[in-house]
């Protein structure tokens, strides 16, 4: 729809830029009164080199390189110096298309033919700004349309999502072994028992107010996982049983939130044996100019098929992040030999 749209509109544009000129053309030749068909066609022969040829260079590079390189990114500095200088090249082009009328013209009156070449050149640069800025109008209207209908797409996606992931995050089971194990744990060590329940309250308070903006620091969403891997740690003596690693630093880096975290649920709700080394094994690589975030774990397949529809499902992870970073991610999943891995990169942008 988008490129068929996209067509009929730089369609649509030539159509009305001919007219306009046929129309000037025929009050032109209309006001004389014996009309000479040669000189007609030298005419437009003329108008063309003058006027469609620079408008042509202008519209297609306005619409193909300045719109998504400058000005989408709303780069205005680059933005007005490229137009002038692409603009100005496509008016130097069709002044040189017309060198041969000119010459002649210098040749009886260097001055006056010099004076004419200053004004015409000054006549096709408007003219190719006038194609242009027509293009940025084009190309703008049309990416609002995307961008419109991408938000339409978006609401209706994140309300799915949103209750997907107050299912999922708010499982009961988690929440009432949680509790138990902290109530078991106050008669033994009630600040270690302290220790946990503040975290309980702060995973609480990071689903239900921290995860509705579009992004979050990716601080905070590390946090998240460390809490939550803490207190899953909890129902097992085994403290080798996860191995956690974050490699780089997440300070000004930004996320989309709970992308990571249905990973890790998934990972302890699968693994079965606790009693093993890194029976799950989550690392988190913060480079330059990507985020890479690798989650391995120990299944028992017969536990697999019986807890396959509960939590938040890899279809629907990916769903989110084909509509969140579009072309700017690598998921990569593997199931071999009862173990699962996920390896996510996330470009930035």
């Amino acid at each position: 729809m988008n490129r068929t749209l996209a067509i009929l509109s730089q369609i649509g544009f030539w159509c009305c830029y001919l007219f306009l000129a046929m129309v000037m053309l025929a009050v032109l030749y209309g006001a004389e009164e014996e009309s000479n068909t040669e000189e007609m066609m030298f005419t437009m022969e003329i108008f063309c080199k003058v006027a469609i040829v620079p408008s042509a260079i202008t519209f297609y590079s306005f619409y193909f390189f300045l719109f998504p390189k400058y000005v989408q990114k709303r780069q205005v500095g680059p933005a007005i110096l490229y137009g002038l200088l692409i603009s100005g090249i496509a008016a130097l082009t069709g002044l040189l298309l017309v060198q041969e009328e000119f010459s002649s013209l210098c040749q009886v009156d260097r001055d006056q033919g010099a004076e004419a070449i200053h004004w015409v050149f000054i006549f096709i640069w408007i003219i190719a700004l006038f194609a242009g800025g027509m293009s940025l109008v084009i190309q703008g209207f049309l990416n609002w349309l995307k961008e419109m209908k991408l938000q339409e797409v978006l609401r209706a996606k994140n309300q799915e999502m949103e209750l997907a992931l107050v299912k999922a995050q708010l499982d009961p089971h988690f929440l009432f072994n949680t509790i138990n194990n902290i109530d078991v744990l106050i008669l033994k060590n009630a600040e270690r028992a302290s220790n946990y329940l503040q975290k309980l309250s702060d995973i609480m308070r990071f689903i239900l107010y921290e995860t509705k903006p579009s992004t979050i620091p990716l601080d905070k969403e590390i946090a998240y996982m460390d809490k939550y891997i803490e207190l899953q740690k909890i129902r097992t003596a085994n403290q080798h049983y996860v191995d956690f690693k974050v490699c780089g630093d997440p300070t000004g880096r930004n996320i989309v939130p709970m992308v990571l975290i249905p990973f890790v649920e998934n990972a302890f709700k699968h693994t079965t044996n606790k009693k093993i080394k890194d029976a799950i094994q989550v690392q988190i690589q913060i480079a330059r100019n990507h985020i890479r975030f690798r989650c391995q774990n120990r299944y028992d397949a017969d536990r697999l098929a019986r807890t396959e529809a509960n939590g938040l499902g890899n279809a629907l992870i990916e769903k989110r992040l084909n509509l969140m970073y579009a072309e700017r991610y690598q998921l990569n999943i593997q199931n071999n030999n009862n173990h699962y891995c996920v390896d996510l990169i996330i470009e930035d942008e």
